[in-house]
């Protein structure tokens, strides 16, 4: 039982650090993630200084030229979450694939004993696939889950 315990806390951790370098790989390294991040900052830092210079008295045309670089960030902002997006996307899918792989290997199988016993509506995911009445039993997925949420935590 420790070996498997400690081997899905090792596994939470691969997956956590496969996670972020094909994160880092596909998004954050890629030359239209960096000008769009560039544009956003650049029309941000702009905008907050029009408005702060001009406070309160805005005439119309001030007014257009705000809302024109506000719909401009907007617009930028909106790019680069369709270039996150995509690739959040093809690690969500392999994930997935990784999950179920996992899980069919450690299909009923006690990998775990919880100190307490879960509320109920937890209940059925620690104790997923587990034979017998014994709550405090911890199966691969709960352990799993429990693991990547303390060391990723977005």
């Amino acid at each position: 039982m420790w070996s498997d315990t400690l081997l899905i806390v090792f596994i939470s951790i691969f997956t956590a650090l496969l996670g972020e370098g094909l994160t880092w790989v596909m998004v954050y390294r890629t030359e239209k993630y960096q000008k769009l991040k560039g544009e956003v900052e650049k029309q941000s830092k702009k905008l907050e200084k029009r408005k702060e210079t001009l406070g309160e008295s805005l005439d119309k045309s001030h007014k257009k030229k705000i809302e024109r670089d506000e719909e401009k960030l907007k617009n930028n902002n909106r790019d680069l979450s369709l270039v996150k997006m995509k690739s959040m996307f093809a690690i969500g899918f392999a994930f997935t694939a990784l999950l179920s792989m996992f899980n069919s290997i450690f299909d009923g199988r006690i990998v775990a004993r919880l100190p307490f016993v879960p509320i109920s509506w937890i209940q059925g995911l620690s104790h997923r696939n587990l034979p017998g009445d014994d709550y405090t039993e911890c199966s691969f997925i709960f352990l799993y889950i429990l693991c990547t949420m303390s060391i990723r935590q977005n």
